[in-house]
């Protein structure tokens, strides 16, 4: 059986987009998303991949960056959401890496760590750098995300 996994952005598809995210306090998930994703885990594994160039830009601690992660999972978990792995570049658009989407460098290390087929994947996301990330890694399914998570599980159904 091919191993599949859902990879899904946090800011503006998991969460609000607040910027920068520094303070988990302001962590909120977006309408929706906790009763689809509860839903979806039953056929796919979750795994959040995002780029958090605040990092590398020094608008964001580490521990800040962890802080809000730390918070993103808790609120999952408490609607009964449990991620498979979380994947982020915390580089600057200009540094050159090959992890920062729309680089397929997160999803090629989470199917190395997890054991997925990446061509049986699908990635949702809201910003072109997502689905781009997800096309050059070969995900079968590459869905923008445009505030309709029903229509989503509809898709991946």
């Amino acid at each position: 059986m091919r191993r599949r996994a859902l990879f899904l952005d946090r800011d503006g598809t998991l969460i609000v987009d607040t910027g920068y995210p520094r303070d988990p306090a302001l962590v909120e998930p977006l309408p929706g998303a906790i009763d689809a994703l509860r839903a979806l885990q039953r056929s796919w594994k979750l795994v959040i991949i995002s780029n958090q160039s605040g990092i590398g830009r020094g608008l964001i601690a580490q521990a800040e960056a962890d802080a809000v992660h730390a918070r993103v999972i808790e609120v999952f978990a408490r609607g009964g959401v449990t991620f498979a792995g979380a994947y982020y570049c915390p580089h600057a658009p200009d540094a050159g890496c090959r992890c920062r989407k729309p680089a397929p460098g997160l999803l090629e290390d989470a199917a190395r760590d997890l054991g997925l087929d990446l061509a049986a994947c699908a990635l949702i996301g809201d910003k072109p750098s997502d689905l781009a990330a997800g096309r050059a890694a070969g995900c079968e399914h590459v869905l923008g995300y445009a505030g309709d998570w029903p229509a989503l599980v509809a898709a991946l159904a």
